[in-house]
């Protein structure tokens, strides 16, 4: 009866196993298939889309923040609003402690502009300048940060100028994560002549033929000039390839030849 009794729990786990490679096999092929519809959108479908998922990711960020302000979980107590003909400072203060410790909504509607805003310029810059880089991610960070304090009310009585230096400081504080994090990561020298192909094929959800392209030396700087023959020759297959031309054609100042696949 032992025996059995193993035998079945041995089975059982082996199934579980198989369901849970199973499953985790379809979230790989359709986050695959969904980044390859998104290398082949044009900039403002794929800048909306993740504008409205990076959205969503913030508002139940939020969300939850707000919950546990309620809660009195918050370091930043409101204060009691104050009179409608209260001077335009105390208002400000006002503002600014809410946007910390507001409720729910509060801070899903602050933290989804938020995350949106961070997210959808990222897109466009990566687009614009070809990869993710210290430059896109500091100005993603000024529009995040300059819309947080616009929707958020943290600059009354002059939200102009409190736009600007808070988008300032969101840029600041930023850049220096961003230099910090490559300090940290020390990538390999070589590596820093792929960083363009690199992004280009995580956007297409190719990033393992990467290896194709350091063994055939096809650097940065000879994606212009890449051609169906140049990528057959290191062992890329045809669907990957047609991907990887059509992506230079549309984002490289240089487009490639164009060539029969054979």
């Amino acid at each position: 009866m032992a025996m059995a009794s193993s035998s079945s729990a041995s089975a059982a786990a082996a199934r579980g196993g198989s369901l849970v490679e199973e499953w985790s096999g379809r979230v790989k092929a359709l986050e695959a298939g969904f980044r390859k519809w998104m290398a082949e959108q044009p900039t403002h479908i794929e800048a909306a889309v993740t504008t409205a998922v990076g959205a969503v990711q913030g508002a139940a960020l939020g969300g939850l923040m707000g919950t546990l302000t309620a809660d009195g979980g918050s370091p930043f107590p409101t204060p009691p609003p104050p009179p409608p003909n209260a001077n335009p400072q105390a208002m400000a203060s006002f503002k600014q402690a809410q946007a910390l410790a507001g409720g729910p909504l509060v801070q899903a509607r602050n933290f989804a502009v938020m995350t949106g805003a961070n997210a959808g310029i990222s897109c466009v810059m990566r687009r614009i300048r070809g990869g993710e880089d210290i430059q896109g991610s500091m100005a993603a960070a000024f529009g995040s940060g300059a819309l947080f304090s616009i929707v958020s009310g943290m600059g009354t009585p002059n939200p102009v100028a409190n736009a600007i230096t808070t988008g300032a400081a969101f840029a600041i504080f930023q850049g220096g994560f961003f230099m910090i994090g490559q300090k940290f990561s020390k990538p390999q020298s070589e590596d820093l002549y792929y960083s363009r192909a690199r992004s280009m094929l995580q956007k297409l959800g190719l990033e393992k033929y990467e290896k194709n392209f350091k063994k055939g030396l096809l650097t940065d700087q000879t994606l212009p000039l890449l051609t169906d023959s140049a990528l057959r020759d290191v062992k890329i297959p045809p669907g990957p390839r047609l991907l990887i031309l059509d992506q230079i054609k549309r984002f490289v100042s240089v487009p490639p030849q164009s060539i029969q696949l054979k």
